[in-house]
């Protein structure tokens, strides 16, 4: 199975700006923690360049680089995402971002896992998550609205499945 993850806005569904998230939503955090742990990552570099302590721990990590000489501790280099999802077998995998793997993925992706954070879009936003065509895609599960306790944004976490 191959699922896609990412926190988006509702308004605009930005997910990045300046090679960071749009917003830090704790929650979010510990949800995706518990979802990828034990599974599959995938990522673009630049998503890996973003994340403050290297590879993922507790998760495969596969990096879509086209720089063969690409290698960081603890991740494995791929060329595509084909390539990256034929290393994964029937591995359980999450592909975690940037927004051009998410473009590649909408197309192979069975299962959406969105945060929906109910906060604008900044100004600033530089990366967007891709139009979710609703012929394509049903509702699965949407959670209640939910306030992050540290940070005061409100958010719902929902899951949506490929239409067969």
């Amino acid at each position: 199975m191959v699922t896609v993850i990412a926190a988006i806005t509702a308004d605009k569904g930005a997910i990045g700006r300046n090679g960071d998230l749009v917003y830090h939503v704790s929650a979010d955090l510990k949800h995706f923690k518990a979802l990828t742990t034990g599974h599959t990552v995938v990522m673009g570099r630049r998503t890996f360049d973003s994340l403050p302590k290297g590879a993922l721990p507790d998760r495969r990590n596969i990096v879509i680089s086209r720089n063969e000489a690409f290698g960081a501790p603890g991740t494995e280099r791929a060329g595509s995402l084909d390539e990256a999802l034929a290393m994964c077998g029937a591995d359980e995998v999450f592909v975690i971002g940037g927004g051009t793997v998410y473009q590649q993925a909408m197309g192979v992706a069975d299962r959406l896992c969105l945060t929906v954070i109910d906060a604008p879009s900044p100004d600033d936003a530089d990366t967007f998550f891709p139009a979710i065509d609703p012929a394509q895609w049903q509702l699965d599960v949407m959670d209640e609205p939910m306030t992050d306790e540290r940070s005061g944004i409100k958010f719902r976490f929902m899951e949506l499945i490929r239409v067969k």
